[in-house]
């Protein structure tokens, strides 16, 4: 489209102020080339007076607005105007809030600002929605368990018809065979009967729902909207075509067989799965002889959170021994219940039936750690146990012992994760590689056809769970248009598992909304826009296939990449990694930002920095410093980036070579506590700028001229001075000579 372009600077919030009005104008239609007309202010752009001053100018034909104002993170109702390519400027937190009132300094800060706005319009297009035919709103849930059913009831109840395939011949999973369930309703006291046979009747008569027992998925192909999902099932297939899935594949006891020290092996010991298997029978007897069980001791934590085991806990133990020690009482009044535990976990309204199991006569609980199980005569075992309260040792009788073993998700996940490890890791990290090697190996559930492999991809820290940023967005894999839910996204009791489906099924149901109208899902949601390469330039050096997080990037028979559109979260890691530059976005490309860098004004007697910032934790953590008036050296000009990343090496060569002094990245948080909205952007980053030093040297400039920081945006209060002490370490080293150039 021809622009007609219109600035409008706001005189609220303090900028009025802070910065000299005529003289921004002056400046900024001299160095953004733009007609002194089309810049304008206001007493208060965000008023009613203020808006209806911008669409005064929209009916006269501006379509490309700048508005100086606030961060773009407040006001975005307010400074929608649909049809217009809008660019909003942060000058009242990165200028007025964080700079001293009327200095040179201060003045010039805020000509940058408004100059790279207009930059970065020029540069950039009107992004269009990218709607493909024949989409499907349709849901497929992989698992026929608790989770299984409540996500496909929730959907479709919402009115989406769902397929629900489940691999046995009946439908319920571990739900089904429970004899009784932990207590759901007030005052939490008493043994719920199984919920499951219920549910499987409304699931089963649900007119928009489609049971399909005995069936395995052979293959998931396409993309969210237009998944071709081919179903086996008696020797036939089947491919049908939905929209997203929601993934309950569930979970599978610990292998119990690696519990030899806890007396796994003997007749009578057994493990939680054993004793529910026993109490839906009738009589607790021990397996030995078949004599009824009077004294049975719990052993908490039997492979959880254990170093050479599960480091993580499996959560739903702790409910199942106060549970099956109430079968015990249940069973026979004179029987006893002992529960030996690392800790008691019950959160929530869950408590309320901790201290209910308390006050039964015949449950006797007590902390400590178990040192050995050993033969006591007759059938009976010694229970031997350390670091009570009391800090006794202590050896107890029973004629039984149950363990309560933990979960592993039914994910190909762990042995991808030993795969993924280092020499090194597999030789010094053993907690995780003994995990690993403990987990049997199951088949492949959702059989993917993407370039990254068959099933959902799983991250360190996450032992094998399809979880994603499970900080921000629960549910959510790295699989666009898959969401797990359950026991297969993190261990978890069944009232949470329950309540995981509904949330699962929501994000499912998003998800074929938001591709419906082409826009993209989390964390960019209603983002318009979507990578565009210019192919004619690919070398197939298939950097992006690899790098990309989501797996959006699939190759042709010649190894060319081509982008599954819907399976894109629009974070531009694809951007970042291309050495040919050929990734844009309508409003995000290599060239703008590369554009708005060398519009920087640069003057041989001051310092410039610029500091790239996600606009995830980042560039939200500048704001908060803001809003507390915490000062930023003003020499800083802060860019917002989709992702770190998105940040490509060349804006590293644009910067110094245009005599910028510094470039500062920061970015979420990577490693085991990541916290990374699109899981692997600041990671990637930092492994491609550790190469930076090669760029510098070639350049003959110093390395700490560029400094890489993980921030999370609890961390506002020390980001100002992270940026200032750097700025005095640019100072230290002194200016770039490239400024005499």
């Amino acid at each position: 489209m021809e622009k007609k372009f219109g600035v409008y600077i706001c005189k609220g919030c303090g900028i009025g102020e802070t910065v000299n009005i005529e003289k921004l104008k002056k400046n900024t239609a001299g160095g953004a080339r733009i007609p002194a007309e089309s810049i304008k202010e206001h007493e208060v752009l965000c008023s009613p007076e203020g808006l209806e001053f911008i669409k005064n100018d929209i009916k006269e034909g501006t379509n490309t607005i700048i508005i100086g104002a606030c961060s773009p993170r407040v006001k975005f109702e307010e400074f929608d105007f649909p049809g217009t390519l809008t660019e909003r400027v942060n000058l009242r937190e990165f200028v007025s809030w964080t700079s001293e009132p009327m200095t040179e300094a201060t003045q010039t800060l805020a000509e940058d600002y408004v100059k790279m706005g207009v930059v970065k319009t020029q540069k950039g297009n009107m992004p269009e929605p990218n709607i493909l035919p024949d989409l499907s709103n349709e849901l497929m849930v992989i698992g026929g368990g608790i989770t299984g059913i409540t996500a496909a009831l929730e959907a479709a109840n919402a009115g989406y018809k769902v397929t629900l395939v489940e691999k046995e011949a009946e439908l319920g999973g571990w739900s089904a065979k429970l004899y009784k369930e932990t207590p759901r309703q007030y005052p939490f006291d008493k043994l719920d009967e199984p919920q499951i046979f219920d549910k499987i009747k409304e699931v089963e008569s649900h007119p928009d729902i489609k049971v399909r027992k005995s069936t395995m998925v052979e293959k998931t192909d396409g993309q969210p909207g237009l998944f071709d999902v081919t179903l086996s099932s008696n020797g036939s297939t089947e491919t049908i075509k939905v929209g997203a899935i929601v993934m309950a594949a569930g979970w599978k006891p610990y292998d119990a067989s690696k519990l030899g020290h806890l007396g796994y092996g003997n007749p009578n010991v057994i493990t939680n799965v054993q004793m529910e298997e026993m109490a839906k029978k009738g009589k607790i007897v021990r397996p030995s002889d078949g004599k009824e069980a009077t004294k049975v001791a719990f052993i908490q934590c039997a492979g959880s959170r254990d170093a050479n085991h599960l480091p993580y806990c499996s959560s739903f133990c702790c409910g199942t021994s106060l549970k099956q020690a109430l079968y015990v009482r249940e069973k026979n009044s004179d029987a006893v219940a002992m529960i030996f535990y690392k800790d008691i976990r019950t959160p929530g309204q869950s408590e309320l039936f901790y201290k209910n199991t308390q006050n039964n006569p015949g449950v006797l609980l007590t902390k400590a750690e178990v040192t050995g199980i050993t033969d006591a005569g007759n059938g009976n075992l010694y229970v031997e146990a350390d670091d009570t309260l009391l800090g006794e040792k202590i050896k107890v009788e029973a004629d039984l012992v149950v363990l309560a073993t933990g979960i592993v998700p039914s994910t190909r996940g762990p042995q991808e994760y030993l795969d993924g490890l280092t020499e090194a890791g597999k030789k010094g990290d053993d907690a995780k590689k003994a995990f690993v090697e403990g987990t049997e190996k199951p088949d492949f559930i959702l059989n993917l056809g993407y370039r990254q492999g068959p099933e959902i991809p799983t991250l360190e820290g996450a032992y094998g769970f399809a979880d994603s940023n499970f900080i921000c967005f629960q549910y959510e894999t790295r699989r666009t248009g898959i969401y797990s839910a359950g026991c297969v996204r993190q261990p978890m009791n069944m009232s949470e598992a329950a309540q995981d489906a509904a949330g699962a099924a929501l994000k499912a149901i998003q998800c074929v909304e938001h591709v419906a109208k082409g826009v993209a899902v989390h964390p960019r949601a209603w983002d318009t826009t979507y990578p565009d390469p210019m192919m004619i330039k690919c070398t197939s050096c298939k950097r992006c296939t690899e790098e990309c997080p989501f797996g959006a990037i699939d190759e042709d028979e010649k190894g060319t990449p081509f982008y599954r559109i819907n399976r894109c979260r629009r974070c531009g890691t694809c951007m970042g990694a291309c050495p040919e530059r050929i990734v844009s976005f309508k409003d995000f490309s290599v060239d703008i930002v590369g554009s708005m860098i060398k519009s920087v004004d640069i003057n041989e007697d001051d310092f410039r920095v610029i500091v790239l910032a996600c606009e995830n934790d980042a560039y939200p953590a500048l704001d908060s410093a803001a809003i507390k008036k915490m000062k930023l050296n003003p020499a800083v000009r802060i860019i917002p980036v989709r992702c770190l990343g998105s940040t490509n090496l060349v804006w590293v060569t644009d910067a110094f070579s245009t005599g910028i002094d510094g470039l500062m990245l920061l970015g979420c948080k990577y490693g085991e506590n990541y916290q990374c909205h699109f899981v692997k952007g600041s990671e990637l980053a930092n492994y491609r700028f550790s190469k930076v030093k090669e760029t510098l040297d070639k350049l003959q400039l110093e390395s700490d001229r560029c400094q890489l920081v993980q921030v999370s945006i609890s961390e506002y209060d020390k980001l100002p001075q992270m940026i200032n002490d750097f700025v005095e370490r640019i100072e230290e080293i002194g200016p770039n000579p490239f400024k005499e150039m």
